[in-house]
């Protein structure tokens, strides 16, 4: 059940962070709110308030049907979206990825604090962080499946359309979220918050997909301050 830590974090005044604010193009924000963005960034740099990691394990695929996809050890992830996504896969990657608890219980400090700009800046600093995260540990993966000749597809996620939420309680036991801190409340929201989980197929020739591409297929796509324009 590997597990990888030692992820360095890139966080810089893009377009990317500012998405993550609920911003336009990087002209248009007010000087005001470009200068806590940078004064936080700053502050994330020095305070150590990334602990990023992930934990994953690799299952091979004993039987793909309509509604689920079966895994070797009599397991299986449920869901039509993954038979119509991978269907040339075989195995799957279940990962679950972190920046640990440090940045919320900051942005909780804050908030609690009299400073609800600061602390909602800082919040989408730790979601701009997730973004991050996960693209440097699929690269990772895709180095190791690539010695056996196999590919990575784009991840999927739970509350995708086919793939409930409620498979978030089988993904956290089939990866080895405990080993990074990572769990569900009752209610079934991940933490830390700023964690996530995903499949990911593997096989020799695997489709990828932008995040622009996602967002284009989302029902609040017309809405939506933080979707990608391709």
């Amino acid at each position: 059940m590997p597990v990888i830590r030692d992820i360095s974090l890139s966080l810089d005044y893009d377009e990317a962070m500012l998405r993550r604010q609920g911003l336009g193009e990087p002209s248009k924000v007010r000087p005001e709110i470009k200068k806590v963005i940078t004064e936080l960034l700053a502050e994330v740099g020095k305070g150590g308030l990334l602990e990023p990691a992930v934990a994953y394990e690799y299952y091979p695929i004993t039987a793909i049907d309509a509604d689920r996809i079966s895994l070797e050890g009599g397991k299986a992830i449920e869901g039509p979206l993954l038979p119509a996504t991978f269907p040339e896969a075989k195995e799957l990657i279940v990962l679950i990825g972190t920046i640990g608890p440090k940045l919320e219980k900051q942005v909780t400090e804050y908030t609690k604090g009299g400073g609800a700009l600061r602390g909602m800046v800082l919040d989408g600093i730790g979601t701009a962080a997730v973004d991050r995260l996960i693209p440097q540990a699929l690269e990772l993966i895709a180095a190791e499946v690539a010695s056996r000749g196999y590919e990575i597809s784009s991840p999927v996620n739970p509350g995708m359309p086919g793939f409930p939420m409620t498979e978030q309680w089988n993904l956290l036991e089939l990866a080895p979220a405990k080993e990074i801190g990572v769990s569900l409340s009752s209610s079934g929201v991940l933490i830390p918050r700023k964690s996530t989980s995903m499949v990911i197929g593997i096989g020799p020739k695997m489709t990828r997909w932008t995040q622009a591409e996602v967002c284009g297929r989302c029902s609040l796509k017309g809405s939506c301050l933080y979707k990608v324009i391709s």
